[in-house]
């Protein structure tokens, strides 16, 4: 695992995208397409609009979730509000090209597998993807993979649903997909994560963060968060 210390948050965004367009550019001279999974929170939101600023061939680009809130489409707490307004109002992202999960749907289970099943028609099966971005909670949860929740120890299926957290069900991507993606880039921002942040460089299992592969795995924090860290 490598880490980067950047001076802050929107230092960390443009980072982040940067790292993005260059994965884009080598999976799709590889291969032919790019797909990258996104999660929700602020500093992906500056990172999406950075990179909505790079040259890159967009139609070979798609975009899943990593995580959703189950809520009404277009909520301020939807993921997926968020990632249209941070990419598609500024780059050349074909719409159909953002696969959002289905967490209208009456029977959130079987949306889940669903989703499972758009990840493998785009993604191979079983689906790889080739960057996924994660952030880091203050309680040490990643994706919507949060302490306690009985989705932690899902190992059959790459997309599952989770119990309330903070006040909402979440549909998330699960350990197996996770742990066969081609790249992971951690953003991690704020003093608050410092104590989560040297566990996971520490590769510390006890927390759902620790529990994702650290090959190929890189972290881009700012210095509020990575206070007392020396980037490799």
């Amino acid at each position: 695992m490598q880490m980067e210390v950047l001076d802050d948050a929107a230092a960390v965004a443009r980072r982040a995208a940067e790292v993005i367009a260059a994965a884009a550019g080598e999976a799709v001279a590889a291969r032919g397409c790019f797909i990258a999974a996104v999660s929700g929170g602020r500093s992906p939101w500056a990172m999406l609009r950075a990179l909505a600023g790079q040259k890159l061939p967009w139609e070979k680009i798609h975009v899943v979730q990593v995580d959703e809130r189950v809520a009404p489409e277009g909520h301020a707490d939807r993921n997926l509000t968020h990632l249209r307004t941070s990419l598609l109002d500024h780059a050349p992202l074909p719409p159909d090209h953002i696969h959002a999960m289905p967490v209208e749907a009456t029977d959130l289970e079987a949306a889940a597998q669903r989703y499972a099943r758009t990840l493998q028609e785009i993604a191979g099966s079983p689906p790889v993807l080739d960057l996924v971005h994660l952030g880091l909670g203050p309680d040490g949860h990643t994706a919507s993979l949060v302490p306690g929740d009985p989705v932690l120890e899902i190992t059959e299926s790459d997309v599952a649903m989770t119990e309330v957290y903070q006040e909402r069900r979440r549909m998330t991507l699960t350990y197996p997909i996770l742990n066969r993606s081609r790249r992971i880039l951690w953003l991690v921002t704020g003093k608050e994560k410092t104590e989560m942040l040297a566990r996971l460089r520490d590769g510390d299992r006890a927390i759902p963060a620790g529990r994702v592969h650290r090959d190929q795995a890189v972290i881009l924090a700012d210095r509020a968060a990575a206070v007392g860290f020396v980037s490799n």
